[in-house]
């Protein structure tokens, strides 16, 4: 009886010690997060970066090295870009609204307030009535705390932008670092199965991030049409941004569309409503529509169903699911969660019917 007794407290006990050593790896986790981030980013971008390598290893015969240099330089080239990309369509923005000058925001404001009212009187609703009684400049003056606090966090930016880099360019060089870290954490009896399903795993990521690559480009070159066909200023800019949203599932899209109306309106502040902005805005309202059309209809099935080899309906219960749970964040990794889950399933449930069922394309 005594020794039962003991056998429940050390049980008791072992519970408890477990209990607080996942308490405080968690705890850990948490206060680290900003590394595993940048552990996640550098993740993507060396799966991104592991065609280009190959290509390079392989087909040019490039020594490893210089491959992941080159490639690593061609990544920096790309971030250097899109910065110098952006400036002139914040300097342009911040003209077209006279963030600086209150006195001609609040004119712009009430002149565009105003046409609106008049284009839809004749529906008798008055929308300077409806509106006069917010007070939309009182936002306005909190932008210069706004500014000062993103100039606080370009230097935050800036080591988590040479932090990704470094780390990125380490798991381009050694594919397998972050892989043999993963198995020293697995039982040696399930040692090789784990390494056959880390491979699958990094392939399919592999294509699926490429995959998104070629979406957002696809969409970038529609969105780009649209405003250039229109004279919409720094189209390419905002074309760039809308089809990054894309990367978001439903909810990117969302904010792309209000992002680029609202850019649209704004590029003609100054011209008459009824016959400028209201018409362009439709206009490119209906290209974005149509680029949407193509992308969910055409782009998008084709590329999960060939990266990920998963129909496009699962795709979207699995999104939809991840939303549910992890709200946008969930949206985003859902799909490269649920295909390194098929594969790991497929490797230890091979004879469960579902899991059969589920993973018979890979």
């Amino acid at each position: 009886m005594h020794t039962k007794s003991n056998d429940i407290s050390a049980g008791i006990l072992k519970a408890i010690g477990t209990l607080v050593g996942i308490a405080i790896l968690l705890f850990f986790l948490w206060k680290i997060q900003a590394v595993l981030v940048y552990i996640i980013i550098a993740g993507v971008l060396s799966l991104i970066a592991r065609p280009i390598i190959k290509f390079l290893n392989s087909k040019l015969k490039f020594p490893n090295t210089l491959a992941v240099v080159l490639t690593l330089f061609i990544f920096i080239s790309l971030i250097y870009g899109l910065i110098r990309m952006f400036i002139p369509l914040i300097t342009q923005q911040g003209k077209n609204l006279s963030l600086l000058n209150f006195d001609a925001l609040k004119k712009n404001y009430a002149h565009i307030a105003e046409q609106v009212s008049n284009h839809f009187l004749n529906k008798n609703f008055d929308l300077v009535e409806q509106f006069k009684d917010i007070d939309v400049m009182s936002g306005f003056s909190e932008i210069p705390v706004l500014l000062n606090s993103i100039l606080g966090t370009v230097g935050s930016l800036s080591i988590g932008l040479f932090s990704v880099l470094f780390i990125t360019f380490f798991l381009m060089k050694d594919s397998g670092l972050m892989h043999k870290g993963i198995l020293v954490l697995i039982p040696n009896k399930n040692e090789k199965r784990i390494e056959k399903s880390m491979n699958t795993i990094k392939d399919l990521l592999s294509r699926y991030f490429i995959g998104l690559v070629f979406q957002i480009t696809i969409l970038f070159i529609l969105y780009s049409v649209t405003l250039a066909i229109f004279g919409v200023d720094n189209a390419i800019v905002i074309a760039f941004l809308c089809a990054l949203l894309n990367l978001i599932p439903y909810i990117g899209p969302l904010i792309g569309g209000i992002l680029i109306l609202f850019l649209t309106m704004t590029t003609n502040i100054g011209h008459d409503f009824k016959t400028v902005i209201l018409p362009t805005t439709l206009y490119v309202l209906i290209g974005y529509v149509i680029a949407q059309l193509i992308d969910n209809f055409i782009s998008q099935p084709y590329i999960f169903s060939k990266s990920v080899k998963s129909h496009p309906l699962e795709i979207f219960l699995i999104i939809i699911i991840g939303g549910l749970l992890f709200g946008v964040i969930g949206m985003v990794i859902a799909v490269p969660s649920y295909t390194a889950l098929k594969v790991i399933l497929k490797e230890f449930l091979a004879d469960n019917k579902i899991v059969q069922s589920l993973t018979k394309n890979l």
